[in-house]
């Protein structure tokens, strides 16, 4: 099954997400559940969120995977949305 992780960084955390970028692509290649990934980005062009779609058994699985994100471990988001996610196209 598909989730969405849709994140949103707290204001003025780029730095967190800078100094914890390596570990969090690190936990994304070593989980081996990770679809497609990558961050939004704010008006300034600076990253400010993420979105990942994850291929998981079910939410339990997509919250853990969350839960432990080293971006989620550092304290980056100001808010976290796991949604159901159906591939239709791409």
């Amino acid at each position: 099954m598909s989730f969405a992780v849709i994140t949103r960084d707290k204001p003025g955390a780029l730095q967190i997400r800078k100094d914890t970028r390596e570990a969090h692509l690190e936990y994304i290649e070593s989980t081996g559940v990770v679809l497609m990934a990558g961050p939004f980005l704010g008006e300034d062009g600076e990253m400010d969120g993420s979105l990942v779609i994850l291929d998981v058994a079910d939410r339990t699985a997509a919250e853990a995977w969350a839960g432990n994100d080293p971006y989620a471990r550092a304290g980056l988001f100001e808010s976290v949305e796991i949604r159901a996610w159906k591939k239709v196209i791409g």
